[in-house]
């Protein structure tokens, strides 16, 4: 078995030559005669170039592949070896990695399993946010999740940025709003989804995810890429975490925003999320509030559902978008809205309502004039955000 990877580099770079140092340089290197006896050996973990040709930018794409003895079906040792020490020689951008099915790990849940859970298979999730991000006490947030969860929201999640912070301590946060969620449960048989931020270092992240699951947390939160893909495979494949594990992409633009060098952002988010084990993955939507380029996206989408991983397209979604991105993404996504729902000027249950209101337009193939609507928390909302 192989893995593939593609290196874009710009147009005065001999590809082919730095794809050579990169196929021999990150894997077994060079050997002289006092090696000879272990020929076979060393030309087994040598990477070979199988292709370079040019991109309609004129830039030039090497592919290299990489014998897959050399890694542990993990993505720490994948990335050591396709990227490693070469990454910091210049220029050079990993734009594709291709993996067999069986490396790394499938989710838990997924797109199939979390559905199951929130028993709803016919149509897109609506996710919200807590807002403000800091500041909040754990009983604030209990009353923020009592009014989105009554007006019928299906997942809601810590802001990634909320740790286990004193003015409110990750536990005490799920101590004030598993109440709630049994409430919803026992009153309406609907399943809420509370993805809480796990934090910490090394020695206690995964003790501190195996404790929240033990107090009712039914779905967890991982900035995977500062904490690491290590962990989030660590929590995939611990048995007692038996949770969603909804994976944030803080810090991509650091590995993936420059146009010559790291990773395109649909390799790491989608094909290095996809094999380490993620349930669902968040990302920028093209028409949001972050610029993202609308192919990266399409790919990421493809990529994380050919593993039955959710995708969520988020940052500046709100009930104004609703067409463009079910055109784009169908009923298999999740709409993840901050201020989107928490900014309704009615309130969060009316920003709830509103994605609703919004997803039955859309299915009743209806007007997004607000000027035609008649007054609801749709039309607020699109007044709001000022579409029409």
């Amino acid at each position: 078995m192989t893995i593939e990877v593609d290196y874009r580099f710009p147009p005065n770079i001999d590809a082919f030559r730095q794809a050579k140092v990169i196929a021999i340089g990150q894997t077994a290197g060079t050997w002289d005669e006092r090696f000879s006896h272990r020929e076979d050996s060393l030309r087994s973990h040598l990477a070979e170039v199988i292709n370079v040709k040019t991109d309609e930018q004129g830039y030039n794409i090497a592919t290299v592949r990489f014998p897959e003895i050399n890694v542990e079906n993990d993505i720490s040792s994948l990335l050591t070896m396709i990227f490693g020490k070469y990454s910091m020689a210049g220029v050079g951008k990993i734009v594709a990695v291709r993996l067999d099915n069986n490396y790394g790990q499938l989710p838990k849940f997924g797109i199939t399993g979390i559905r199951q859970q929130l028993n709803v298979v016919d149509r897109p999730l609506i996710m919200a946010i807590f807002k403000p991000a800091l500041g909040l006490s754990a009983t604030d947030h209990a009353t923020i999740l009592e009014q989105v969860a009554t007006a019928g929201l299906d997942i809601i999640k810590d802001d990634e940025i909320m740790g286990d912070l004193d003015t409110a301590p990750t536990l005490e946060r799920l101590r004030a709003c598993r109440p709630i969620l049994d409430q919803i449960k026992q009153e309406t048989g609907r399943t809420v989804l509370y993805a809480i931020n796990v934090t910490g270092n090394a020695q206690t992240l995964l003790e501190k995810a195996r404790i929240l699951v033990q107090e009712g947390a039914n779905a967890l939160l991982l900035n995977v890429l500062t904490y690491g893909f290590s962990v989030l495979e660590a929590l995939a494949a611990d048995p007692e975490v038996n949770v969603p594990i909804f994976a944030h992409p803080a810090l991509a633009g650091a590995l993936c925003a420059s146009g010559d060098t790291g990773f395109s952002y649909s390799v790491v988010l989608g094909t290095l999320m996809a094999h380490a084990g993620a349930d669902a993955v968040l990302y920028p939507a093209h028409y949001g509030s972050l610029p993202f380029d609308p192919i990266e996206e399409q790919k990421i989408r493809d990529i994380l559902r050919s593993r039955n991983v959710f995708p969520v397209p988020s940052a500046g979604i709100h009930p104004g978008i609703v067409p463009q991105a079910l055109n784009d993404y169908g009923q298999d996504v999740i709409l993840n809205a901050g201020t989107g729902i928490m900014d309704h000027p009615d309130g969060p249950s009316a920003g709830v309502q509103a994605f609703f209101q919004a997803l039955d337009y859309y299915q009743a193939d209806q007007s997004f004039n607000w000027e035609t609507l008649p007054d609801s928390a749709l039309r607020r909302a699109l007044e709001k955000f000022n579409q029409s």
